[in-house]
Parts: C-alpha cells; structure tokens; sequence
C-alpha cells in the first residue's frame, strides 16, 4: 500500500501566513511564481550587470527577453533550442552572427504539447520530455526546422503529483535517460518509474529503470572523458531551514540513493525511515551536499578549450532557489570542482538574483556555448543570459 506523509497547513502556507507556522513549515518565496507561475520582466542590463557578481573577467548581459525559458541545449551550428513549458512548445534561437551579444532569430519549432521540459538531439531527431511522454521529431540543424509529424514514442510517462518536469538526455553509450521526479513531498511510491531516472532506446523500447531513491533529479550530465553520471536532487521539505541537504548525486546503474527512507548521508527520514535500516544502510549516500532548499536544477559539464581554463571539466549548476525556508536561499549559479582526491568544491559563480529577500531572477539551466560563453535560463524573468569571459589584457572581447 501506498503511504503518504500528509502535508499539513499547505493552504495556509501558500497563503503567506508562514508566521502563524512553526517555522519548519515556513515559507518564504516569491509567491506570484509559486502559487501561478508568474513572473517578472528581466531587469535593465545595466541594473543586472550592477547586481549580479561574477568572478573576475566575466560580464553578463541578456540573449533574449520575454521567453519562459527552463532547458537549453545548442545545435552543432550555434544554434540554441530552449524548452518552454508554460508555452507549450520548443523555441529555435538562431545563433548572434552580427556580435551584439543577442539571438538573431526566434522561431517555433514544435508547440501544442504538454510543458515539454527536457530535449536533445541525437541522429537527426529532437527529442522532447514532456510531463506525460517523450516525443520526437526530424530536426535539420542547418535550416534550423523540423519536418514531418512529431511522434511521441513513450506514450505513457506517469503524470500528477508534485514534481511535472522530465528532464530527457543521450547519454555515451547511446541510451536515452530521462529522469522522473516524485509525485509528493515524502511517500512510498506506487509506481517504480517515480523518483527514478529511467532509461530507453533512442526509438523508445527497452525501458529499464536506471537508478532509484532520486526524489527529484531534475538536472543530470556525463563527466568529461568518464562515464561517470552525476545528477543533482532536490531533498524533501517541511523539516526546517538547514535540513536535509540538497544534492549531488554520481548516479550508478541499480544505485538506490535513499529517497523517501533517508536523507542526505543515510540520515534517516523522520516520517518513514523507521523499519528500513537495512535499505537505508545499502542506499549511496551523495557525494556533495548543496545548503538545504536551495533547488539545485540544470547542471553543465564545461567541455571544450574556449571556456577559461579554470572552469574546463567543472560542473556549473543552476540553483533556482528556495520556497520552504524561512530566509531564502539559492537563486544563484555555483561551480563544481573535482579533484583528483575525490574532493569537490562548491563555489559562487553568478551570485545576486536575490538580495535582502528582492527576487531579480531564478536560474534554471546552464548551458556552454560554441563561443566558450555561458548561457543561463531564468523562468522567473523570463530570459536566457550570456555570461562571458574576456582574457585579462585582451580588450575586453568575448571567447570567440
């Protein structure tokens, strides 16, 4: 039988009564977003190059405005490709070819589907994750069109619940990963596909659950020159300010990774960890902790020479930021460093999307350009960044 933890006083956090709440029920957010998924316009470039700090030799301006934006991913031409799920559809952003630092083009590549989230591309097809299924379709790269009918070829996704996204990614050995959120906070699930990362054949058979006990691996990349998967996971709420962790997760085939028993390094859960020592005992634990409820979502592997070399085979992921916190928390860009010893470091990348509780932005995904630039989605000021990187002494131009 299914068990769910019920979440008491939801109504009355949404609300934004958190003070009338013990504070492990706290809310603090921006709850035009929460509650209806609205946002806010982007800021003036000049206001968000003032807010927004960077390490030194970067500068951040706006690639393209007034787009719900979440995952992105560039064609082999420089071409970008981004999911909008409150749209409906998959948008072409044709690549800055007269060098203002903007997208040249915009185009509608497929619409009418059901907050498409994941995407990627493989053979000539673009493939899209929508909450309920994966579609496909021809892509050209070089007319930067579609052409034929989309085809969903995982017709039957499990929907509802708390966590819609589907996030959809080839991995090296040809297979298509696509990970599947929980359907609640804290609850022992009926369907095995939930809080997964399930895998298939890039024509949608042979699907094989991957990797379980992930509440919410919205983000997921293949390190470079490894196989080795990492995926970042949203821990549960409703426990207070600092706990659990988020996390980073280096995903293994048949790895269960402690969700709904544990939390964090095999911490167990206080609703439904009893009973299960033994499961809790075999469970990976993370190998990285993000603070609590900072929402860690897109995460991008820096391959390439054109990016700073500091940051080649660092991970860059977006924290969209908190809402189950009594001060927020998030809403920033950090980068991951791996070193040899097994260390990973976290450190600020792009810091200042909130500022004394005032939201300008959440990040959502990351994704490195041809250009050596960074490029950064905000569903919340409805906007992508380009994040760049001048070489000291070298003028002030971008990677090119």
């Amino acid at each position: 039988m299914r068990r769910i933890v019920p979440v008491v006083g939801v109504p009355l956090l949404l609300a934004g009564a958190c003070a009338l709440l013990p504070e492990r029920f706290a809310v603090n957010a921006p709850l035009g977003h929460l509650l209806f998924g609205r946002g806010i316009d982007p800021p003036p470039v000049e206001a968000l190059q003032s807010r927004v700090r960077l390490p030194p030799g970067f500068s951040i301006d706006v690639y393209a405005r007034n787009l719900p934006a979440r995952f992105l991913r560039f064609g082999s031409r420089g071409d970008l490709l981004v999911s909008a799920p409150a749209d409906g559809a998959v948008y072409w952003l044709g690549r800055d070819e007269d060098g203002d630092g903007r997208a040249d083009a915009r185009r509608t590549l497929v619409d009418g589907l059901e907050r498409p989230h994941g995407l990627d591309l493989h053979d000539g097809w673009l493939y899209v994750a929508e909450t309920g299924a994966v579609g496909r379709v021809r892509f050209d790269e070089d007319a930067g069109r579609v052409a034929g009918d989309y085809e969903r070829i995982v017709p039957n996704l499990p929907r509802g619940g708390n966590h819609w996204t589907r996030t959809l990614r080839f991995g090296p050995d040809g297979w298509m990963y696509v990970s599947i959120g929980s359907s609640c906070n804290v609850c022992e699930e009926s369907d095995p596909r939930r809080a997964a990362i399930v895998r298939y054949r890039p024509d949608g058979s042979g699907s094989e659950i991957f990797a379980t006990g992930l509440r919410n691996a919205v983000g997921f990349d293949w390190r470079p020159g490894t196989t080795e998967l990492y995926a970042t996971d949203n821990g549960r709420d409703l426990l207070g300010d600092d706990f659990p962790p988020c996390e980073l997760n280096r995903v293994v085939r048949g790895g269960f990774y402690g969700w709904p028993y544990a939390n964090g390094d095999r911490i167990p859960d206080p609703d439904l960890g009893r009973g299960f020592d033994e499961r809790i005992r075999a469970s990976i634990p993370p190998v990285h902790g993000f603070r609590a409820h900072t929402a860690p979502l897109g995460i991008t592997f820096v391959r390439g020479d054109r990016a700073p070399a500091a940051y080649r085979g660092a991970a860059l992921v977006a924290l969209h930021g908190s809402w189950n916190r009594t001060e927020k928390d998030g809403y920033r860009v950090v980068s991951l460093h791996f070193f040899d010893d097994g260390r990973i470091e976290e450190r600020d990348f792009a810091v200042g999307f909130e500022k004394d509780d005032h939201v300008i932005g959440r990040p959502v995904d990351v994704a490195v350009g041809p250009d050596g630039a960074f490029y950064v989605s905000d569903d919340y000021a409805r906007a992508i960044y380009r994040i760049s990187w001048s070489r000291p002494g070298g003028g002030g131009g971008s990677v090119r």
